[in-house]
């Protein structure tokens, strides 16, 4: 689910914030918000988390995930559309 998230959150960013006096906050707000997911979602499901893990804990290792996440996301979208060879 992560994963998809990341492939979706840059094109959703870009979508939301592309005008000429907001297209730098592109990427620093999808990776915000890649984070926060992430850290949801491992709240939410304590099993991506340690066992017996604090709350705190948990939101930090989701946190890490979601932006894992959104890197492994921009990746597989790079190879998707310009194959191994580059753009």
């Amino acid at each position: 689910m992560l994963l998809v998230l990341g492939m979706l959150s840059l094109p959703a960013t870009a979508y939301v914030l592309d005008d000429p006096g907001t297209e730098n906050w592109i990427v620093p707000v999808q990776l915000l918000a890649m984070a926060a997911v992430g850290a949801a979602v491992t709240i939410a499901l304590p099993g991506l988390a340690r066992e017996g893990a604090p709350t705190g804990r948990r939101a930090l290792t989701g946190a890490w995930w979601g932006l894992a996440a959104a890197f492994a996301g921009v990746v597989v979208s790079w190879l998707l559309i310009n194959g191994l060879g580059g753009a």
